[in-house]
């Protein structure tokens, strides 16, 4: 779900005033476990806030809150565990058996079924539907034929999947996957009540799901409102009332509104307020390691990025990267310098190897001028770094990259800012494949197995690779590991793949990211997951 996608601010109406319309703090308030209703920051979601077709955070929130999986990721630990899955079985990591416990429903009053589950993947799958995370149904036998590479879709349905009742349904892969069940926590594999194939166009306005949140109402631009569901039969009740998220193009202003009262919480707090947060808010700054990193990703389409001298250049800009200084300086070390491309979240015994990427990724002046000029020099004379200019963060960081290699370069021009206007603009051009040089990328992880640091990025035709790179080794070891049933091996297997993009250089690291945020006094028992989202059921009002 969320790689480059993850941008924490997206196109919408500066929320400059909106306590006015009285959903600001104490703007809505009600009864019950935890009383009234929190504001939060937040953007408009990029689509629809359908299940297989949100690839970003602003619509993944929303997604975590109104929608259980089979599967849900421990708010602290980041673990897989058993949610709407009574059981998941397998006897050689290809075939599954999947149990569904019984009491379960929708907020429309739809039991959860076997089928739910069955009919949500075989659209999400579907070419027809063109859904942005298709490729994570990819596993299950028959996807060749729902969505084919090339021509029309020759099956509606994946023959991978059969109900065999109202609790028990089976998956068959085309390739072993030992890691499967833990991936079914992601949004993309919720399941989906009769409505939103029945009657479409009135579940995208108004999205049905079996999460202890409902939807109440959403104004793009402006807010969503999320009511509390009290006929809820999960475990992880809301402990409030509701929440209102508020869209912000400008995480400066979202920041400024929280300490004038008019915002509870603030969930991306901007560089620039860094040095002075701690004396803002005291307590009420939350700075935690997330399974986050950003990173610079290239246009491998364009052939001046994939020519046999521009792996050199690529890797002498990475050594151009003064990342202690950047990450000390403007981001107060909320940030830490990345030396893999997976994130320290993971564990060693998750995947995540410090020092991996070695000398390339270290700071090495002389070494990266000789590696640019020894690669045939940058393209055209200049680098481009594309980012998104919605987020009050990323000139600065993108200016600071730059400065770095202008130093390096001895040419104060060698590397500039190419700013567009809105992250959806910004998706827009990575979607129809217009960049020419390196653009701002990064991996929020949809689950924690080092996998999904990989696979969804550098995996040939993968749902977030948008700079088209393609390394056949790269893909032989991932198919390996997946088909691992020891999880030791299992990642040993994606170390190495990893290593074959630490050879190429085929994005360039830069630093593993904390989820930050700060809130009213309003609220208690705030807290960010592995994930960087708030965990907003637990969240107290007064």
């Amino acid at each position: 779900m969320r790689g480059i996608t993850h941008a924490r601010w997206a196109a919408g109406a500066v929320a400059t005033a909106l306590a006015a319309t009285g959903c600001g703090v104490g703007g809505a308030s009600g009864g019950g476990n935890g009383g009234a209703v929190l504001s939060s920051s937040w953007g408009d979601p990029q689509n629809p806030l359908e299940p297989a077709n949100t690839n970003e955070v602003q619509g993944g929130k929303v997604l975590d809150m109104i929608f259980r999986g089979l599967k849900k990721y421990d708010p602290r630990t980041g673990r897989a565990q058993d949610w709407l899955a009574r059981s998941i079985r397998t006897g050689d990591s290809r075939n599954f058996t999947v149990t569904i416990k019984d009491g379960w429903t929708f907020s429309n009053g739809e039991r959860v079924t076997a089928r739910s589950f069955v009919d949500a993947w075989n659209y999400g799958a579907s070419l027809r539907n063109n859904q942005k995370n298709a490729y994570f149904f990819g596993y299950i036998d028959g996807y060749d034929k729902v969505h084919p590479d090339s021509g029309g879709q020759r099956a509606d349905t994946l023959s991978g999947l059969r109900v065999v009742d109202d609790h028990t349904f089976t998956v068959k892969l085309n390739q072993k996957f030992s890691g499967f069940p833990d991936t079914l926590g992601y949004a993309a594999f919720a399941p989906l009540p009769r409505a939103f194939f029945t009657d479409h166009a009135a579940w995208v306005k108004k999205p049905v799901g079996n999460g202890p949140y409902t939807i109440e109402s959403y104004t793009r631009g402006s807010q969503m409102y999320l009511r509390k569901w009290d006929g809820y039969p999960g475990t992880d009740k809301a402990r409030n009332d509701g929440v209102t998220l508020m869209v912000y193009t400008d995480s400066n202003t979202a920041y400024t509104d929280l300490l004038a009262g008019n915002l509870d919480l603030a969930d991306d707090i901007p560089a620039a307020q860094l040095k002075n947060v701690k004396g803002d808010l005291g307590d009420r700054y939350i700075n935690t390691p997330a399974g986050i990193i950003q990173t610079l990703a290239f246009p491998y389409y364009d052939k001046r990025w994939n020519t046999p001298g521009s792996k050199k250049v690529r890797t002498g800009l990475s050594m151009a990267i003064d990342r202690r200084q950047i990450t000390d300086t403007i981001f107060r070390r909320t940030r830490t310098p990345a030396t893999d491309w997976t994130s320290p979240v993971l564990g060693t015994g998750g995947g995540f190897k410090a020092g991996l990427c070695g000398r390339a990724c270290t700071y090495d002046p002389a070494r990266a001028k000789a590696l640019i000029e020894e690669g045939g020099g940058i393209p055209d004379g200049q680098v481009k770094i594309t980012y998104n200019a919605d987020s009050g963060s990323h000139k600065q960081w993108v200016d600071a990259v730059c400065n770095s290699i202008n130093n390096v370069l001895g040419n104060a021009k060698a590397c500039v800012g190419n700013p567009v206007g809105t992250f959806a603009d910004f998706r827009n051009q990575l979607g129809a494949h217009k960049m020419t040089g390196p653009f701002r990328a990064g991996w929020q992880m949809d689950y924690p197995l080092i996998q999904n640091f990989l696979q969804p990025l550098y995996y040939t035709g993968a749902s977030s690779n948008d700079g088209k790179w393609s390394d056949k080794a790269f893909d032989r070891l991932v198919d390996r590991a997946n088909a691992e049933t020891d999880t030791a091996r299992a990642v040993a297997g994606f170390q190495k793949a990893e290593e074959v993009v630490r050879d190429n250089m085929a994005a360039i690291p830069l630093w593993y990211q904390n989820g930050n945020a700060g809130y009213s006094d309003r609220l208690s028992h705030v807290a960010l997951n592995p994930f960087s989202v708030p965990v907003y059921n637990e969240i107290k009002v007064g």
